[in-house]
């Protein structure tokens, strides 16, 4: 059975979905050893990255000529109670200081206000 974190973010994934400009994938990340050597390998984009990663469709103003760009996207999903690590809020503060979308999601709603 799914704990509680893991089917909040199914159902957000699947809510998102829905909508036409953006793609959010699971970023699973951890450490596991290496079965034949026993050395520990690092899966995931980085330590503290968030749990759903992806592409928001944007529009440019006029001065561009109209042009559609993506903007990479990531949001850390957490129960109600969840508690966020310092890894992961410097990651969410990475996204936000080079121009990406990120933020922290309880709900549907928590993800599609950062959505926009």
């Amino acid at each position: 059975m799914a704990n509680a974190e893991t089917t909040l973010q199914q159902h957000i994934r699947l809510a998102v979905g829905q909508r036409s400009d953006v793609r959010l994938f699971r970023n699973n990340t951890g450490t596991l050893p290496d079965p034949r050597t026993g050395r520990p390998i690092q899966f995931g984009l980085a330590k503290g990255s968030a749990d759903l990663i992806g592409i928001k469709q944007i529009t440019i103003t006029p001065d561009m000529v109209g042009q559609t760009i993506g903007v990479f996207t990531s949001i850390e999903v957490k129960t109600p109670t969840g508690r966020v690590t310092p890894q992961q809020r410097n990651w969410l503060a990475m996204v936000r200081k080079l121009g990406g979308i990120a933020g922290i999601a309880r709900s549907i709603r928590d993800a599609n206000e950062i959505l926009g």
